[in-house]
């Protein structure tokens, strides 16, 4: 995976954070890959075509300063607007609370339950890596410490200082907020996170797990109990 070697260390830690699996294989390790490498930003006009002004844009993902460590403002220039979060009519039978995946087309929602759901933009698995069924949120973690797994550290040694785990933090790759995803009580080392990289979303980068911008991510994480019903739909 090619990484532009003038972007900041996150970075670097999330394209450290790729190891492989078949697609469809749960049992093994996967984690988060890094941002797709020379994507061109997205020029913006001062409205957008999905219902949403430029204005209300940056507002919604603005920065939160009021965190442990403060988020900054997503650069929305850099975000399709089909991806902006938003309410539509959403059909399933699925309850209310349930979280679906659709890799597909880089969304995911959350059933309200009265024939809506919050829809966000997200990032997903690369081709080859992408997986499908059902699973649940079997913990939820701020700040989450990443730590890469032996095999990562044999194959990129500069993985290996953060043999004892990478703190959380800005640089961290599982980002501010992180569902853990677990099938018959056991973790699927499959996540849902939160990424700052705006150019991400609407892109497979990832060996399976699932981002969300970052202010897009605590909102559905406030929403989000442990026991939730995840399912993620086939690409």
């Amino acid at each position: 995976m090619i990484i532009d070697d003038s972007k900041a260390d996150a970075r670097k830690m999330h394209e450290i954070a790729l190891l492989g699996r078949p697609a469809g294989v749960l049992s093994r390790r996967s984690f988060m890959a890094g941002s797709a490498a020379g994507l061109g930003a997205l020029a913006l006009g001062g409205c957008t075509t999905d219902g949403m002004s430029l204005a209300e844009a940056q507002k919604l993902y603005g920065p939160v300063p009021e965190e442990k460590f403060p988020i900054p403002a997503i650069d929305v220039t850099h975000v399709d607007p089909k991806y902006f979060r938003k309410t539509v009519a959403y059909n399933t039978k699925e309850p209310a609370g349930t979280i679906v995946v659709d890799p597909g087309n880089y969304y995911v929602y959350r059933v309200e339950g009265d024939g809506t759901a919050t829809r966000y933009g997200a990032n997903v698995g690369r081709d080859g890596f992408r997986w499908n069924g059902d699973a649940y949120v079997g913990r939820k973690s701020e700040w989450a410490t990443w730590t890469p797994p032996k095999e990562m550290i044999k194959r990129q040694p500069e993985a290996a200082k953060y043999a004892r785990g990478m703190p959380g933090g800005l640089d961290n790759p599982l980002g501010a907020r992180t569902l853990h995803l677990y099938q018959n009580g056991a973790y699927t080392l499959y996540t849902i996170y939160a990424s700052l990289d705006a150019e991400s979303i609407g892109n497979g980068i990832t060996s399976g797990c699932i981002g969300l911008l970052t202010q897009d991510m605590i909102h559905l994480y406030n929403q989000t109990p442990v026991k939730t019903k995840v399912v993620v739909l086939p690409a």
